[in-house]
C-alpha cells in the first residue's frame, strides 16, 4: 500500500521492530529465575565501541539461580564485569579467572518494584520509538503534499493511517508491559 512515498508497510515494519526490542529486553527480566537472555540488552565497552555481552562471551544456566559467563578475550574479563555490575538489572557478578559468576538474588518486593521500573523504563523506550516512526512518516506526508505528489485528502487518510498503526503498538507495549508486570509480582 504505498501511496506517493510513503510506505505504510515500512512504517509497519519499523514500529514492528520497537515491539520486539521490548519483547526481547522484558524476556530478559526474569523474575527470580536465571535464563541466559537475562544478559541481552547488556552492552561492554570493548574494541573501542559499544558490543552487546553475547559477542564476547558465552553465557549460560548451570543452576536455577545463577548464571555464568565465560569471556573470551582475558583483557575484557573487567569491562565484562563492570557493564553486568552497572546494568539496571541489580547483578553483582563475582570473577573467577575468564569466568564470571553471577548468582541471581531471592526476590524482595524491593526488588520486584525495581525491576518493574525497569520493565516500564524499557517500556517507555519502546513508545518513544514508536513514536519517533510516526514523527518521521507524518513530516513525509507534509513534504509529500508540499510538493504536490499527494492531495490534501490523501495526506489526511494516510495520516489516519499512520496514527492507526501507532495507537495499535503503543497498546501492544501496554499489554506486554502489564503482562511482564503480573509476572515479576507474582513469582
Amino acid at each position: 500500500m504505498t501511496s506517493g512515498s510513503l510506505d505504510l508497510k515500512d512504517v509497519k515494519k519499523r514500529m514492528d521492530g520497537a515491539v520486539e526490542v521490548l519483547r526481547r529486553e522484558l524476556g530478559g527480566l526474569r523474575a527470580g529465575r536465571a535464563s541466559a537472555s537475562l544478559l541481552d540488552p547488556i552492552t561492554v565497552h570493548a574494541y573501542d565501541s559499544d558490543m552487546p555481552l553475547n559477542q564476547l562471551a558465552s553465557v549460560s544456566v548451570p543452576e536455577p539461580r545463577l548464571l555464568t559467563v565465560q569471556v573470551w578475550d582475558r583483557n575484557l574479563v573487567k569491562a565484562v564485569e563492570k557493564a553486568i555490575r552497572s546494568s539496571e538489572l541489580g547483578l553483582n557478578p563475582q570473577v573467577e579467572g575468564n569466568l564470571i559468576r553471577i548468582p541471581l538474588p531471592e526476590l524482595s518486593e524491593e526488588r520486584r518494584a525495581e525491576l518493574v521500573k525497569v520493565a516500564h523504563r524499557y517500556a517507555e523506550q519502546a513508545r518513544v520509538a514508536v513514536r519517533n516512526v510516526r514523527r518521521d512518516a507524518m513530516d513525509r506526508l507534509k513534504r509529500l503534499e508540499k510538493e504536490g505528489a499527494i492531495s490534501k485528502d490523501e495526506h489526511r487518510r494516510l495520516a489516519d493511517e499512520v496514527q492507526k498503526l501507532t495507537d495499535r503498538h503503543v497498546e501492544a507495549i501496554n499489554k506486554l508491559l502489564e503482562q511482564k508486570e503480573r509476572d515479576i509480582m507474582t513469582v
